[in-house]
């Protein structure tokens, strides 16, 4: 029975019209593919991308050197060297990640009690020696200037489950 029902359905191309129809059903449909490097698709709030250091809106940086992102990295990627300051506050001097090290754990964010280490939005930030992802501070400075309504925006939609 199977060899001749096999025979008619090879006689009367049913299988090539399933595809056919399968193919005209969705020609009318809209396109689901995104032209990468022009449209990117969603993020989710907790994307943990770049990393990036926020400042206040006065322009003074949040770290309160505290080091706890320093102690709670598991892969030891952080370094932090801090001083006082005239005001008896305490402020980073030198504050590197290597994000060769980094595993992207989002720790250092979920430890920081001021929301200064966070990790950004950005996931394109290929490099073509090692050298160019120790993070200092400037860079990690320059980064939260560059992404601070991203961050603020998804901080803010995270809140209620934090």
């Amino acid at each position: 029975m199977s060899y001749i029902d096999r025979h008619i359905r090879a006689f009367l191309l049913t299988e090539l019209l399933q595809g056919m129809w399968k193919v005209f059903t969705y020609m009318f449909k809209p396109c689901v593919t995104l032209n990468y490097p022009y449209e990117k698709g969603p993020l989710s709030p907790r994307f943990r991308g770049e990393h990036a250091l926020r400042r206040y809106p006065n322009g003074e940086e949040r770290c309160i050197a505290c080091k706890l992102c320093e102690a709670v990295c598991p892969a030891q990627a952080i370094t932090i060297e801090a001083e006082p300051r005239d005001d008896n506050s305490r402020r980073t001097t030198r504050y590197d990640i290597d994000m060769t090290k980094c595993i992207f754990c989002g720790f250092c964010e979920e430890a920081c009690p001021v929301d200064a280490i966070v990790e950004g939005p950005n996931f394109e930030y290929a490099t073509e020696t090692r050298e160019e992802l120790m993070y200092d501070k400037q860079k990690l400075l320059d980064n939260g200037a560059r992404w601070e309504l991203e961050i603020a925006e998804r901080l803010r939609q995270d809140a209620p489950y934090r």
